[in-house]
Parts: C-alpha cells; structure tokens; sequence
C-alpha cells in the first residue's frame, strides 16, 4: 500500500524536516510512530523539507508499507505515538503514480513578523521580529518585482542542493494586522531559504534601507551578497501543497478541513 498523510507540526522542537544523525527532526519523530502501527520499518516522503525551526499547518507526506490498516488507524493511532509538536490531519491511500514531493505542482508559506519596539515573549519561536516601523505598502510595491518566473539567485542559500535557480513565484504579498506583518509566498516551488532571504530583503525596503525597485535589481543581478540577511526561521510556516484533482486528496491547504 502506499499512504500519504496530511500533517501539521511545530518546528520549535527539531532540527528540521530531514532525518538526521543525534538530532530530532521531524521526519524522526513521525516515521518512529508510524513504524509503531506498521509493525515494522517505515521511510517517509515530504513535500517540502523545512528547516530547522520552520513549521507546517499542512505537509503532505507518503510511504509504503506491506501492513494494511484503517485510514482511522494511521491518524489516530500514529498520533497516540507522536509528539504533541506533531499531528498527523487525514491519510488516504493513493496509486502507485503518487509522489508527495515529485507530484506536487505548488506549495505556499507564510510569514508572521512582529513589528513593535520590544520582542514577544507570547509568539517566541512562532513569529519574527522586527523593532523598527516598517512601510507595509513600500514593502508590497517591492514584492510585485518577485511575482514571475526568475533566476532567484540572490535569494538563494549557499549550500542550496537544487539543481536550478529558477523558480515561478504566483503570489508574494504583505499586509499588516494590527502588530503583525504578514507575508504570503505562493511559487511552483522554492530553494534553500528562498522565503526567509526575499522576507529579509522586503523588511530590508520596509525600514527605509532600499527603493522597491531594488528586488528588481537584486534579480537581474544573481548575486547573493548584494542582498539582505536571512530572516529569522521562527516566523515561517508551510501552509499548503498543490496536487493534480485525479488524485483526489483531502485538504491539502491550511483552513480547508470540511469544505
């Protein structure tokens, strides 16, 4: 049988998403309960492996197993050996053809930052922040450059294990609510701190550092060195993935749960 689940976690606690020597990850965590309701080994398929400190309202994740179980069983059975940090959401069995990352055609992230003098002690580890007055709309004008398909080299990590750096972004967009400034990025997919580093650029822009017409010169460029630090990880959560219909999933976004 092949499974995949939908998944929720709080990355507070791990190194990660990726098993990973000495270290807690996530992927750790769930293929130990998993293996619990199998009766036996279990390797695990993410559609986007977060790093550490990241965290998910919806992953998508699969794997095969010989043991034949109820859906009810792989949820709440592999819940009864998780974490509080992690839920497993649904499970459905699916076709041989699935794939939880190679599959998916879309995936989306949200930042939260802080925007206030002083830190959270409330949101430590759930929210970035920032204690300068930041210009929301300057910070919007800047997000339009991203939107489109580009070389993101300037946004990309060093040790960035993709084979290319382009990528289609669909959404990049900030709002304010209230002390928060939230930040929405929809792509095909991403690189290795993709997100955290244009949230830097863009919060870079918003404090009065750079036009919004720099991102667009930051892309032409391809050059990582010319851009903004990498954000803080505590503010960034995936919150949706993109899959065909004829795979026929449960919710797959954050939110859609009984549509």
């Amino acid at each position: 049988m092949k499974i995949a689940l939908g998944l929720e976690y709080d990355g507070r606690d791990y190194y990660g998403w990726q098993l990973q020597a000495g270290v807690a990850s996530v992927q750790g965590a769930l293929e130990a309960a998993l293996e619990k309701v199998a009766a036996g080994p279990v390797r695990v398929h993410c559609a986007g492996r977060t790093d550490t400190g990241v965290h998910a309202s919806l992953q998508v994740v699969h794997f095969d197993c010989a043991a034949v179980r109820p859906a009810t069983a792989w949820v709440r059975g592999t819940n009864a050996h998780l974490p509080d940090s992690v839920a497993v959401l649904w499970a459905k069995e699916v076709g041989e053809d699935f794939h939880a990352r190679f599959c998916a055609t879309g995936r989306h992230y949200r930042y939260v930052l802080i925007n206030r003098p002083v830190r959270s002690a409330l949101q430590a580890g759930r929210a970035g922040w920032f204690h300068r007055p930041l210009d929301v709309d300057r910070m919007q004008q800047a997000a339009r450059h991203l939107v489109g398909t580009h070389d993101f080299t300037s946004f990309r990590a060093a040790a960035c294990q993709a084979s290319g750096p382009v990528r289609s972004l669909s959404r990049a967009s900030v709002r304010r609510e209230g002390e928060k400034v939230i930040f929405e990025f929809s792509a095909n997919a991403f690189l290795h701190h993709m997100v955290r580093n244009m949230v830097g650029a863009l919060v870079h822009v918003g404090k009065g550092g750079a036009d919004p017409a720099w991102i667009a010169e930051l892309i032409e460029l391809r050059d990582r060195s010319r851009a903004a630090p990498t954000f803080s990880a505590a503010g960034l959560t995936l919150c949706g993935v993109d899959y065909p219909e004829h795979f026929a999933l449960p919710w797959t976004h954050e939110g859609e749960a009984g549509r």
